[in-house]
C-alpha cells in the first residue's frame, strides 16, 4: 500500500515537474519576442531619427529626381518629338534626289548635289545636319552625304560624313564601316581600308556584309603582302559563309594566298 502511494506521489511530482518545464520553455520564448521587438523598435527608432535628421536632404534629392524625369519626359514630347518629325519631314526632299541618284539615273552627280545642297529654298542633306544633327534624321543625313560624296569621287568628305554615322542596324553600320573603306582604297590608303573592311565584316555578323567585306579585306591584305593574314581571312568566309557568292569561290583565293605563303 505504502508502495503504491509513493508510486503515486513520484507521478504526480514529475507532472509537476513536467509543467514547470513547460512554463520556464513559454517564459524563455516569449522572453526572445520581447527580446527581438525590442531590437527591432530600437532600429525602427534609429532608422526614424536618421530620417528626420536627414529629411531635407532627401527632399531636395528627391525634388531634383523627380525635375529631371520630368523634364526629360517634357523635352521628348514638346522639343524632341517635334524636331524629329520636323527633321524628317525636311529630309524627304534631299532623299528623293538621292534615291534617284542611287538608281542610276542620268546626270548623277547633280543630283547627288542637289541631294547634298538642296534647291528652291528646301534643305539639303548638308543643312539637315547642321540644323537637326541630334535627330534620327540628321543621323541618316550623315549617312547619305558620305555616299553622295564617295559617289562624287569627293573621299575625304565621304570618310567624315560617314564616320561620324551611327547605328546598330547590322547593314546600315556595316556598310557605312565598309565605305570607308572604299574611300581609304582610292586615296591609296590601303592599311586604313583594311582596317575598315575587317570592322565592316565584323559590324554584327550576317550573310550578307560580313563575307563581301572579308572578301575585300583579303584582297586588301594580298596586296599589301600580308598572305597569312589574306588565308586568314579567306578560310574565315570559307567556314562561316560557304554559301555566300564569295564562299563559292574562295578556295581559288586561299590556295592563291597558301603558294603566296610559300614563295
Amino acid at each position: 500500500m505504502r508502495t503504491q502511494i509513493f508510486d503515486i506521489e513520484m507521478a504526480t511530482y514529475k507532472k509537476k515537474g513536467g509543467l514547470k518545464k513547460d512554463k520556464i520553455s513559454k517564459v524563455e520564448e516569449q522572453s526572445t519576442t520581447a527580446e527581438v521587438f525590442n531590437t527591432l523598435d530600437e532600429t525602427a527608432s534609429k532608422s526614424e531619427q536618421w530620417v528626420e535628421k536627414n529629411s531635407k536632404p532627401l527632399f531636395a534629392g528627391l525634388i531634383v529626381v523627380l525635375a529631371l524625369v520630368l523634364g526629360y519626359l517634357g523635352y521628348n514630347k514638346y522639343i524632341q518629338g517635334p524636331k524629329e518629325k520636323e527633321a524628317a519631314d525636311e529630309l524627304a526632299y534631299p532623299k528623293s534626289f538621292f534615291d534617284q541618284a542611287q538608281t542610276g539615273a542620268a546626270a548623277v552627280d547633280s543630283l547627288y548635289n542637289l541631294a547634298l545642297n538642296g534647291a528652291d529654298g528646301k534643305y539639303g542633306l548638308l543643312d539637315i545636319i547642321d540644323n537637326y544633327s541630334s535627330t534620327n534624321a540628321g543621323n541618316l543625313a550623315k549617312y547619305m552625304a558620305g555616299i553622295s560624296y564617295l559617289k562624287m569621287n569627293d573621299y575625304q568628305n565621304a570618310i567624315t560624313h560617314l564616320g561620324d554615322f551611327s547605328t546598330d542596324d547590322e547593314i546600315l553600320g556595316a556598310l557605312a564601316k565598309g565605305n570607308i573603306g572604299d574611300a581609304f582604297s582610292e586615296i591609296n590608303q590601303p592599311e586604313e581600308a583594311l582596317d575598315y573592311y575587317i570592322k565592316a565584316a565584323n559590324f554584327k555578323s550576317n550573310d550578307f556584309t560580313s563575307p563581301m567585306y572579308l572578301f575585300k579585306a583579303g584582297n586588301i591584305a594580298m596586296d599589301l603582302g600580308n598572305y597569312k593574314k589574306a588565308e586568314e581571312l579567306f578560310t574565315k568566309i570559307k567556314e562561316n559563309y560557304s554559301k555566300s557568292d564569295e564562299g563559292k569561290k574562295i578556295d581559288i583565293y586561299i590556295n592563291r594566298a597558301q603558294l603566296a605563303t610559300q614563295k
